[in-house]
């Protein structure tokens, strides 16, 4: 039977049975399409990586057997649309089935689905093989309980998949090492440098800027960092192992004017697009520590197989369990533009410069930088949901709907009113000072809370929790902050609210 396969541009898994042998009769399908780069504006160095890292795939897979059908985004027979690429090439291969791996993308999943509706041939969607979890797994894992718990939820899965478990208790004692993991970085230990590429991508930049595609962000064509085939993930994953791991737990919501990447492993996008799966990295990663026993605590292996094995399963199931409706909730009914400077990185707030600055010059950012430097801001300042999210969507080159509405409509802006973060994830400007030195000379005193150089977060902290407490007025985790605002007294309060709304309202001034 003639058979074509589609493969979209984040499902590159060469370990799927799809390969396991060649044959003559199934004929790949691979696109860079408009569709893909123009639903929102996306980083320079996303869209780079993306079509690099689809070529190697093809290239790969071509250099062992498999038939490839593959558009570049400047070919003249690409026509740009899922559906019209499809049908063409159901047509000149004359396909009697069609086959496509689940999309992690609610729009996508009901595109194809419609297109395979209207395909006069058989069709079949078949799992990617990547995740832990399938898709409606989470959902089924709460389907009687209240809360929507990631804890309990990730406790499940390091015993069903036994990770970290010794006669099914936690290995180290603890489930959670998370308070281990809140040490401020002052300049020890050495941090060893990321693990780069610096390779040259002139030739795809240039097709871009050719085909007239907007994207965001900078990019040095001659020095690209990012990996973009299999064996560059799993050379970043040994790098990881050999030289950040050792630290990663204790430095990972650390933050420094001068070490954009600290000890992070900078494997999203390898694991987003599918060059290597998340039970690889964790393998590898435990491998590791066994192997170096006494050597690498615990409590930094923890940290990291807690957001792999945890958040990023846990988040996926959340978004198939929850959309389409997810995207539209705003239940702290935010309603303001996001800044300016979120594009530019052009503020006197030296945290959201520098966070700024490194997501255009990177396309990367760590979590706490997202939710707690960028993140922190928009919700303090009321952004509407759809302007973070994309924002969000299109400035991380790991950034794909599954992973960034979850995170950002969720845990980040507190839009679904709870259903992901227990409480709104606000804070002054005492926790970005004890995190980080962001602090040390800026504009701004981080102590003040009224007066020209006293720091924005805090009177938009406050703001923020006087403006929506009625939203927070049954949430027992908000307790403590609300009693604390009831204290207020009402003279100060009255001045910080005014100072916080020339803040939302003049944003171009701080």
């Amino acid at each position: 039977m003639k058979m074509l396969r589609l493969i979209l541009g984040d499902q590159l898994n060469q370990k799927h049975a799809w390969f396991n042998e060649t044959d003559n009769e199934v004929t790949y399908l691979m696109a860079e399409m408009r569709q893909e780069t123009d639903y929102v504006k996306h980083h320079i160095q996303k869209v780079v990586g993306f079509f690099l890292a689809m070529r190697n795939f093809q290239e790969e897979l071509s250099t062992k057997g498999h038939r490839f059908i593959y558009l570049k985004i400047g070919d003249d027979q690409n026509p740009q649309n899922l559906e019209k690429i499809i049908q063409k090439y159901v047509n000149e291969t004359d396909a009697e089935k069609f086959e496509y791996q689940l999309p992690d993308e609610y729009r996508l999943d009901e595109q194809l689905k419609a297109i395979c509706k209207g395909l006069s041939i058989e069709t079949e969607a078949v799992d990617t093989e990547h995740f832990y979890t399938t898709r409606y797994e989470v959902k089924n894992f709460f389907s009687n309980k209240k809360q929507y718990l990631m804890e309990s939820f990730y406790r499940m899965m390091r015993k069903k998949h036994d990770i970290m478990m010794v006669n099914d208790q936690p290995d180290g004692g603890k489930w959670n090492f998370d308070h281990s993991n809140r040490k401020k970085w002052t300049g020890k230990p050495e941090i060893p440098h990321e693990r780069g590429f610096r390779k040259d991508v002139s030739v795809v930049s240039q097709e871009i800027k050719a085909a007239g595609i907007e994207t965001i962000g900078n990019l040095d064509p001659k020095s690209y960092n990012w990996p973009t085939s299999r064996a560059d993930s799993l050379s970043v994953l040994n790098y990881f192992c050999k030289n950040l791991l050792i630290y990663f737990g204790d430095y990972q919501d650390a933050l420094h004017s001068e070490q954009k990447f600290l000890f992070h492993s900078r494997l999203s996008f390898a694991m987003n697009s599918k060059m290597i799966s998340p039970k690889e990295v964790i393998d590898k990663v435990l491998d590791h520590c066994y192997e170096h026993t006494g050597h690498i605590h615990i409590s930094q292996v923890e940290g990291f197989v807690r957001q792999i094995l945890g958040w990023r399963e846990y988040m996926r199931g959340m978004y198939w369990a929850l959309m389409p409706n997810y995207g539209q909730y705003n239940k702290l009914d935010n309603q303001n533009k996001l800044p300016d400077f979120y594009w530019t990185g052009d503020t006197k707030m030296n945290c959201l410069k520098h966070a700024i600055t490194q997501s255009l010059d990177e396309a990367y950012a760590h979590h706490i930088q997202r939710l707690m430097i960028t993140g922190n801001y928009a919700l303090l300042t009321q952004v509407h949901p759809d302007e973070i999210d994309a924002w969000y969507l299109g400035i991380y080159i790991d950034a794909i709907e599954w992973v960034e509405i979850t995170n950002t409509r969720g845990m980040s802006q507190f839009a679904d009113g709870g259903m992901i973060a227990t409480k709104p994830y606000v804070s002054s400007a005492n926790y970005i000072h004890k995190m980080g030195n962001y602090c040390s000379g800026c504009h701004y005193s981080h102590t003040k809370k009224l007066g020209e150089n006293a720091c924005p977060f805090n009177a938009l902290y406050w703001n923020f929790l006087d403006e929506k407490k009625e939203h927070f007025r049954d949430n027992h985790r908000m307790n403590m902050m609300m009693s604390l605002l009831g204290k207020k007294d009402k003279q100060e309060l009255a001045a910080l609210k005014e100072r916080a709304n020339n803040i939302i309202e003049h944003p171009e001034l701080f």
